[in-house]
């Protein structure tokens, strides 16, 4: 855990925010090892941020013992260089659970996912957001997709409440958005309320996000492809259309839909990504299962483009700058 308030350290970071794999060995158990050598790639690439034990983090398929194990690994592997947050869900008991595990880790803070399950009304959700944030002395985030969705007057009152620090939106209605960020802008002035980007393949809809001042956003990406993840956040980030456009194009494109081929893809393709790229981090958990063989194929073929597309950009600049 670093003294820094994790509001402050995310308000302006200079790169993707990482969300690694859980890493198994072949016995299925988790690997340590294998989990602090991939989070140590990220970090060393310019991971803004560690989300461990998250979506990516197969929270769902963790035992409270692994996940604080496995939370424990990430902040020893970070050593303070860059904050991680970690997972929380389930019940309101479970979650809180889970996050004393965390902060026990030394954790920085929490990304709080939606409730296990269950259909809640507007007071229901902030009244359990609320216990969590009370639970412990970690910063929220707040997770917004699936069965928690906020109109924006519950995102005014969860902003108001003492820890919780911002919304991480997986909904995708771009209209709620920019009215929950007008609200908390209206209601709460001059507070620093968090916003991120946290839809699968979040890259896609970058420019979308950034219409409405949504910068932050979590990255799959990152976690196998660091070198094109960041290559489009900083095309992003300096105005370079060209290469932004071609990487959407011909890169998340592409990998979105295949993604959309496969239940749980949004997990066990990243998975077999790393697993591409050299790292021996498993398969994932049940209930989810493996992509087929064709399918990792033209996963690879997505990256090899990709990184074409980088070689292409990098030689015609090397190029400009010789006649330069």
């Amino acid at each position: 855990m670093t003294s820094a308030p994790l509001a402050a350290r995310l308000t302006h970071v200079a790169g993707p925010l990482f969300f690694p794999v859980t890493a198994y060995g072949p016995d299925g158990a988790v690997d340590l090892d294998a989990f602090r050598a991939h989070v140590r790639s990220g970090i060393d690439a310019g991971a803004a941020a560690v989300f461990a034990c998250c979506g990516t983090g197969e929270f769902h398929a963790l035992t409270p013992e692994e996940f604080r194990l496995v939370v424990a690994a990430a902040v020893e592997e970070t050593a303070g260089e860059v904050p991680v947050v970690a997972g929380a869900g389930y019940g309101t008991a479970l979650a809180i659970q889970y996050a004393k595990l965390a902060e026990e880790a030394g954790a920085d803070g929490l990304l709080a996912m939606p409730p296990y399950l269950v259909l809640a009304d507007q007071e229901g959700l902030l009244g359990h957001y609320a216990a969590l944030a009370a639970a412990t002395g970690l910063e929220t985030i707040v997770y917004q997709r699936d069965n928690a969705v906020f109109t924006p007057e519950t995102v005014v009152a969860l902003a108001r409440t003492p820890g919780i620090i911002g919304l991480k939106d997986g909904y995708g209605d771009l209209d709620l958005m920019q009215r929950i960020i007008s609200a908390v802008r209206t209601e709460l002035p001059g507070q620093d309320f968090l916003y991120f980007n946290g839809l699968p393949t979040a890259e896609l809809t970058g420019l979308a996000y950034r219409g409405i001042g949504v910068t932050l956003y979590s990255s799959a990406v990152f976690a196998f492809a660091p070198d094109i993840a960041l290559a489009f956040y900083r095309a992003l980030e300096s105005g370079d259309d060209e290469l932004a456009n071609a990487l959407l194009d011909h890169f998340y494109r592409p990998l979105v839909e295949l993604r959309a081929k496969g239940r749980g893809y949004a997990v066990s393709l990243v998975k077999a990504a790393v697993r591409l790229e050299g790292l021996a981090v498993g398969d994932v958990r049940s209930p989810l299962t493996e992509p087929p063989a064709a399918h990792v194929e033209e996963l690879a073929a997505i990256i090899e483009r990709g990184r074409a597309l980088l070689e292409k950009c990098g030689q015609e600049e090397a190029v400009s700058g010789e006649r330069g």
